[in-house]
């Protein structure tokens, strides 16, 4: 089974991360929530899983700057608050789509 994948990815200047996938979908994610959902080791504790990103401390206005691939499985983010560490594979991107925007 081919692995669906991003075949654009677009910044808006009003904060959403546009993404256009291979099977033609189109999503429109909030960049606060993806940058909440932030898989990193600095953002979730590796041992347990649980999530260490204090909400609070990410500003409601954050954007993504810009993003890279990363490999062929992922893209990287970096973020208006100086976080850049976090890979957010393909899937997760997909189910955050799916998924209401964060409250802090």
């Amino acid at each position: 089974m081919t692995e669906i994948r991003p075949r654009r990815i677009e910044i808006f200047p009003n904060g959403e991360i546009g993404i256009v996938w291979s099977d033609g979908r189109e999503d429109y994610l909030d960049a606060r929530s993806v940058r909440l959902a932030c898989p990193c080791a600095g953002c979730v504790d590796e041992m347990t899983g649980r999530r260490t990103l204090d909400a609070a401390r990410v500003p409601a206005d954050v954007t993504a700057v810009s993003w890279s691939p990363v490999g062929q499985y992922g893209v990287s983010f970096e973020w208006s608050d100086g976080h850049r560490s976090g890979i957010y594979r393909f899937a997760l991107l997909r189910e955050l789509a799916s998924a209401p925007p964060e409250r802090s």
